[in-house]
């Protein structure tokens, strides 16, 4: 199966109305990053067992590590958790960058270093969204 069959399988298998908001999520992320490489974890380690939520990811960057290795991953991630959805914004230096310029203009939700989390899409301002997932996007894209 490709990305994109993982990707409309993962967001169908959620009930309405969480299924709806992560459609026009998706949406909105592909809109923002046209052309970005999308990706699909399922959440599962090496040997099949859960260890996170399955995540959608948007774009691509390289992680380097203290060791010297580095690899490949995401920009953006969209994820469906039991309390909502988050949306991961990975690859800032600063920790408190997202919740200084986006927290209080965003709406209801959780800013945190990497990290917005809300229950619904109507509870958020859609376009601060997309403003914070084009600014990171792009602050990541200028370490490659």
């Amino acid at each position: 199966m490709n990305t994109a069959s993982q990707v409309k399988e993962y967001i169908n298998s959620h009930p309405v109305p969480k299924r709806e908001d992560m459609a026009a999520l998706h949406q909105l992320m592909l809109d923002a990053m046209p052309g970005c490489k999308l990706w699909f974890l399922d959440g599962k380690n090496s040997e099949g067992k859960v260890v996170s939520n399955p995540n959608i990811g948007y774009g691509h960057y390289t992680i380097k590590y203290a060791d010297g290795t580095s690899r490949e991953f995401y920009q953006v991630g969209l994820s469906a958790n039991k309390t909502g959805i988050s949306v991961y914004i990975l690859g800032l230096d600063d920790k408190m960058y997202l919740a200084n310029r986006y927290g209080k203009k965003i709406g209801k939700a959780s800013v945190t270093g990497y990290c917005i989390k809300f229950r619904t899409l109507k509870e958020i301002n859609a376009e601060v969204l997309i403003d914070a997932v084009r600014d990171g996007a792009a602050q990541t894209k200028k370490k490659r």
